[in-house]
């Protein structure tokens, strides 16, 4: 099946600043390892969900999630996922997850 040109590919992204973001980082994979499969390359780790993909990132002093798909919903659920989780093992230290989505990339 020949995707459709004209379908733009949906990028999701939320910044979250923490002292500690390998260690949410772990706590996350950990968690959702148990349903998803992860694979890591140095500080990205990739799992999908559903019909689309998620990336958790670690940085210095912020742990990127993104989410990637051409379905507004897949994404939807991937931001859900990953939001939510990050935000209850976080919730002591006030993690708050904001997403900003970009829908200007061509979905190939």
């Amino acid at each position: 099946m020949t995707p459709d040109p004209r379908r733009q590919l949906i990028i999701s992204r939320a910044e979250v600043s923490t002292d500690t973001p390998g260690r949410y980082a772990k706590q996350l994979l950990a968690h959702l390892g148990r349903k998803l499969d992860f694979r890591t390359e140095e500080s990205t780790s990739t799992t999908t969900i559903g019909e689309a993909t998620g990336q958790v990132v670690v940085g210095d002093r912020t742990l990127t999630m993104i989410a990637t798909g051409v379905d507004d919903e897949a994404v939807a659920q991937v931001e859900h996922v990953l939001g939510s989780h990050l935000e209850r093992f976080g919730q002591r230290n006030g993690l708050t997850v904001t997403w900003t989505r970009d829908t200007t990339a061509p979905a190939n």
